[in-house]
């Protein structure tokens, strides 16, 4: 009796050593006990996380919501309901999590149990699809504008040269500059909002080949902005439209150049990792505040006074319309981060 007893505690051991779930137990504040899948969720070793502060995996601002989840289920003994939170890891990345907690006993004392669930992925993937819907939706509007609008432009437009035969005053040919440069931008909203438009054959893309013939069109900036290139994995493609794969790269390097007024820095990473080619374009330019960072990829929308915020509309539609994500981190004053995950073609080719 005494042995099944061992070998069904021994079984139940092993069930929570090697559960898929990050189980903690922690006690008055300290973790006394993490399994293997917890060690790998904190990118730490197990002898390092025991002991340590359980609030310590939380942003400072969740600590007393933290807490209180855990004071109310000690004390009701009960299941705590799930919460979502983002999780400080050992290396400093961050990664957003789901837990619920429940007081257990452990050995003679009672403590309580959180059990994380990364759910990174899955809020990626909603993100996605709310971005989707809310590209979709923006699309239709704006070819609905297109079409109300472009046409009675461009009866005006042909007035006016008829105008302009008549008569030579200055004023219509300033019109005329002024009307094209309106039917310009009906035309790349247009081009935004319906990209298969633009009939291009999907052909595989190596970013970094590409890049090389881009950057040769910035070079009257780059006098006083550095431009650093960590280029791996330059042998991955990935499959899209290579024409606009190439505009929406270039309003990317674009933005990132003209947020620098005056000295600055410019970053270009490229690597692959799990099936998908990461591309990241940061800059130590003016930064956008937090509260402006879902708004960008919106037409019309832009940080600058001058701009129209197609450019990065064309890039987020061209990236989902691939399959990619992407994804922005700013701070005022110390610049912007744009992380593109591309999905990596089935069969490459040789980088030659």
């Amino acid at each position: 009796m005494n042995r099944n007893v061992s070998e069904r505690e021994e079984m139940y051991r092993n069930i929570i050593e090697y559960s898929m779930e990050t189980i903690v137990l922690h006690s008055e504040g300290k973790i006394v006990y993490i399994n293997e899948s917890g060690a790998d969720f904190f990118r730490a070793p197990k002898e390092a996380l025991i002991g340590g502060d359980v609030l310590s995996v939380f942003q400072p601002s969740s600590h007393g919501v933290i807490k209180e989840r855990i004071q109310e289920g000690m004390s009701e003994g009960g299941l705590a309901p799930l919460i979502e939170e983002r999780v400080i890891r050992a290396d400093g990345t961050m990664v957003e999590a789901e837990l619920y907690c429940r007081p257990v006993t452990f050995g003679s004392r009672k403590v309580m149990q959180s059990v994380f669930r990364d759910i990174t992925e899955r809020k990626e993937t909603e993100k996605m699809l709310n971005d989707r819907e809310k590209l979709v939706s923006i699309g239709q509007i704006a070819a609905g504008i297109v079409h109300e609008v472009k046409n009675p432009l461009t009866a005006v437009k042909g007035f006016l040269q008829l105008m302009k035969e008549l008569s030579s005053h200055p004023y219509l040919q300033t019109m005329e500059n002024e009307l094209d440069k309106a039917l310009a931008t009906l035309q790349n909203l247009l081009q935004v909002s319906k990209p298969d438009l633009q009939d291009e054959t999907r052909v595989p893309i190596f970013f970094c080949r590409e890049l090389e013939s881009l950057m040769l069109l910035f070079q009257d900036k780059l006098y006083d902005v550095e431009v650093e290139m960590d280029l791996r994995d330059a042998e991955k493609s990935f499959i899209g439209k290579k024409n606009l794969f190439l505009k929406a790269f270039f309003n990317l390097i674009k933005n990132a150049l003209e947020a620098i007024s005056a000295k600055g820095k410019v970053k270009i990473t490229h690597y692959y990792e799990n099936q998908w080619i990461h591309i990241n374009i940061s800059d130590t330019g003016i930064g956008v505040p937090k509260d402006k960072l879902t708004l960008l990829g919106t037409p019309f929308f832009s940080s600058k006074a001058e701009g129209t915020g197609l450019g990065l509309t064309q890039v987020y539609t061209t990236i989902h319309e691939h399959g990619g994500h992407i994804s922005v981190d700013s701070r005022l004053g110390e610049g912007t981060t744009f992380s593109i995950r591309l999905p990596l073609r089935e069969q490459q080719i040789d980088f030659q």
